[in-house]
């Protein structure tokens, strides 16, 4: 696992256009590494297959996107990856980590609670989707509650 570089944005894109119905653009990966945000991305086998961007803020942090290639899915990569987050928002001494998620991506919110996350909002009609919009759970994990590696 290593920080993300501009080099680094075709690939990630590449990744997210084919797992996200919905996917951020060029322009999100850039700005996200431009504003000076956490920005991983893991490879297998010099392939890249995992990313993730955090946001962090005073003492808190979003995480804002995270993804794993298809063929790289079901494989851990994306409990690796949160892992990561999770410990890079702890050195940097935050105490929270928030997140939203599709209230349809049972398998996302599945990972998520096993890492700590827990339910604490809704934000109505947040996702885009054929029909017209999603609801978001808006969830949150506490960083002192965990014990962490490292």
């Amino acid at each position: 696992m290593r920080l993300m570089t501009v080099a680094d944005v075709d690939a990630v894109l590449a990744i997210e256009q084919a797992v996200q119905a919905y996917p951020w653009t060029r322009g999100n990966f850039c700005a996200a590494l431009n504003s000076a945000y956490l920005c991983c991305v893991d490879e297998v086998a010099g392939e890249l297959c995992s990313y993730a961007v955090l946001m962090p803020g005073v003492d808190e942090a979003e995480l804002l996107n995270i993804g794993v290639a298809a063929a790289h899915q079901r494989k851990g990569l994306g409990r690796v990856m949160l892992s990561a987050m999770l410990e890079a928002a702890c050195a940097r001494q935050m105490s929270r980590v928030f997140l939203e998620v599709r209230v349809s991506n049972q398998c996302a919110i599945a990972l998520y609670r096993c890492a700590g996350f827990v339910e604490v909002g809704m934000r109505r009609a947040y996702y885009r989707n054929e029909k017209g919009s999603d609801d978001a759970m808006v969830m949150v994990c506490d960083i002192s509650s965990l014990s962490l590696a490292g």
